[in-house]
């Protein structure tokens, strides 16, 4: 494709640490055999045999969960791997294609701090690229800031804690000028009116989205997270991921959620509602300087004095988030979208504190 054509220089197989390709993956009891028609009596992994509903080890595969996924976001099964949770995503992409102690990162403060806690944690150096003030990628300080060792450049869109989304433009430049992977974290993507990147995910080899179930479907207590990408990467990530790394309950509630369609359009319309809500609310409010634009599921919002008005709320029963310490968001909150019910308590707590 037209993309394609443009990054002749792509090579996967250049970008898997050595370890990574020469090693065999652990092969589990049930990796070794596929599913006949007639029942079976399972003596090979070392289970209790006396059923009751969680005695038996999980699908390694999560294939079921899978299905349903490919047909609501029309992709293939062979395109998506599941993570215990985001952040297992992004632990394996860094433990895949970043040597230790050689290789590089790329992130844009302010952003998902776990980036840099991830990069830390497997000795691969982090450098930090800042957004603009308008807190947009500066794409031509991303792109200098990549050597020969620079192996992933991660987007945050919509990011966190700023909430906006990344223009179409930047980040479609970043992919055709980067011959190593663009992880795009859309952990918040349900809540923007722009498009996920899901839609050109065949139009470049470097792509690489996450998503999770946490945010838009109410379900962050079961710890599943989403990786999106070509065949190809996803199967050297299958290399390494612990084979029952989502568990049975966990599976069955995803699969769960997921079909219940209806009832996340409702909730998510009803928070996308209530930020235009909460958002006039904050206009009229004298300590509150500017309300950044949002496509979350939050708003960040820049106040006179951080601190002081955090301690309030807190009096007040509201726990928020002090973003202040992180670049670019000095005296800035960060607020969660509640139900209508807890945002009018915090309009009105807004409106009395002085």
């Amino acid at each position: 494709m037209k993309q394609i054509s443009k990054m002749m220089g792509w090579c996967l197989e250049n970008l898997v640490r050595d370890t990574i390709k020469n090693m065999q993956p652990y092969a589990s009891a049930r990796d070794e055999f596929k599913e006949f028609a007639n029942p079976l009596i399972y003596l090979d992994a070392n289970e209790n045999p006396f059923q009751n509903g969680i005695n038996r080890y999980p699908d390694p595969k999560q294939m079921e969960l899978k299905r349903v996924l490919a047909l609501q976001k029309k992709v293939t099964t062979k395109n998506i791997l599941i993570g215990n949770g985001s952040d297992e995503v992004l632990d394996l992409l860094l433990r895949v294609f970043c040597e230790p102690n050689t290789d590089n990162v790329i992130t844009l403060p302010p952003t998902y701090g776990m980036y840099e806690v991830l990069a830390n944690i497997n000795s691969i150096e982090n450098r930090q690229v800042l957004l603009q003030f308008d807190f947009q990628p500066n794409v031509t300080s991303i792109l200098n800031s990549v050597n020969e060792k620079t192996k992933i450049i991660f987007l945050c869109s919509p990011n966190n804690p700023t909430g906006n989304l990344f223009k179409k433009e930047s980040v479609q430049k970043i992919l055709e000028n980067f011959l190593g992977l663009v992880v795009i974290d859309e952990a918040y993507i349900d809540f923007s009116e722009g498009e996920s990147w899901l839609n050109d995910l065949n139009d470049f080899p470097n792509l690489v989205i996450t998503q999770t179930l946490s945010k838009a479907y109410a379900s962050a207590g079961i710890r599943v997270g989403i990786c999106y990408a070509s065949e190809e990467i996803i199967s050297v990530l299958h290399k390494i991921k612990p084979p029952y790394n989502s568990n049975l309950l966990s599976q069955k509630r995803a699969i769960k959620v997921l079909k219940d369609e209806e009832a996340i359009k409702s909730q998510v319309a009803i928070i996308k509602h209530e930020r235009t809500t909460l958002t006039e609310a904050l206009l009229p409010i004298k300590f509150v300087s500017k309300i950044y634009k949002s496509d979350a599921n939050f708003m960040l919002i820049k106040v006179d004095d951080a601190t002081k008005r955090y301690k309030q709320l807190l009096e007040k029963g509201f726990v928020v988030r002090n973003r202040s310490t992180q670049p670019l968001c000095k005296n800035t909150l960060r607020i969660t979208l509640g139900t209508p019910e807890e945002n009018k308590k915090l309009i009105e707590v807004l409106q009395q504190i002085k």
